[in-house]
Formats: structure tokens, C-alpha cells, sequence
């Protein structure tokens, strides 16, 4: 398959989705930060000096998805029908994983929509945190399934946790 965000003369254009079916479709990303002993602890314990982490997280990881046409140039304006964003605690590896789940019944698929929410969930959390830390890492971000449209189901069996996130809604 080609690329399709470009014209014959090579220039960036939105594709034409005008002649696609509706159907339902359902994306969900992954992605990680990082973060010290001392800010891990913080988190679970509900101590950060801004307020609850994982709350505004969740909630800016949704904005975050219903607003991703506005962020990347070539992504069409979405009827989100559901958006859900989860983080999973490791003790051991001191990070937070999140995922965002996105649903739609459409033209065109929400991956982007489910990248951008666990992204801006992620940016959100090193915010919250980084007068504790500024030392944080955010990495690993990437689609775990996606499901409707033409190309039909995809999963990401090359990741490790994608088994993991694999039901997260």
C-alpha cells in the first residue's frame, strides 16, 4: 500500500473518504513515563502538590484525542462515540503505562485520536509532576489494536505489553 496523503504532483492532501462506508471502528494506543522513586510514591499516595495525577491525566488524554484534527494537518474531524484512558502502575520499573482506547462509527479510523490521548495523558502527568522531577522519560508510545475499516483488525504483536492492554476499554 502507497502512500495516501499525497497528489499526483506530491503534494500533502487529506484523503477523500467521501465514498467510504460508515462503519464501526476502535482503536487503542499505549505508551510510558518514567518517572523517580520519589514522584512513583508521590502518585500512588495521592501527594502531588497539583492535585490528582491519574485524574487530570485521564481527562486531558480524552480532550486530547477529541481534538487531534486540530493537531495533526491531515487527520478528519471525528464523531468520537467513546473514549477511555487507564494507566497501569509498575512498582518495579517506577513508570506509569497508559492506554486510550477510541471508538467510532465512521469514514475513516480514530488511531491517530487513540496516539494523541495517550500522548497528551503522558505530557500531562510529566506537567503534574516536573517540579518533583524533571529527569522523567516518556517513550514506548504506540498502537496496540485496531479494529473496522477496510485494512479490517490489526494488533501489534511485536510489543511486549500489547497482550497486556490488549482488553483495555
Amino acid at each position: 500500500m502507497g502512500f495516501t496523503h499525497f497528489d499526483e504532483n506530491g503534494k500533502a492532501v487529506m484523503v477523500d473518504v467521501t465514498d467510504k462506508a460508515d462503519t464501526v471502528r476502535q482503536a487503542c494506543a499505549s505508551g510510558k513515563i518514567t518517572v523517580s522513586r520519589e514522584v512513583f510514591r508521590a502518585i500512588c499516595e495521592g501527594s502531588v502538590s497539583k492535585g490528582d495525577v491519574l485524574g487530570v491525566a485521564a481527562t486531558a488524554g480524552i480532550m486530547g484525542a477529541k481534538r487531534t484534527s486540530e493537531l495533526i494537518p491531515m487527520c478528519h474531524i471525528l464523531p468520537i462515540t467513546k473514549c477511555r484512558v487507564g494507566f497501569d502502575l509498575d512498582e518495579e520499573e517506577s513508570a506509569v503505562y497508559c492506554t486510550c482506547t477510541v471508538k467510532v462509527t465512521g469514514k475513516t479510523g480514530v488511531e491517530m485520536e487513540a496516539l494523541t490521548g495517550v500522548s497528551v495523558a503522558l505530557l500531562t502527568i510529566y506537567d503534574m509532576c516536573k517540579a518533583m522531577d524533571k529527569s522523567m522519560e516518556i517513550g514506548e508510545i504506540y498502537l496496540v489494536k485496531k479494529t473496522g475499516g477496510k485494512s479490517g483488525e490489526v494488533h501489534n504483536d511485536l510489543h511486549p505489553r500489547s497482550a497486556r492492554t490488549e482488553g483495555a476499554e
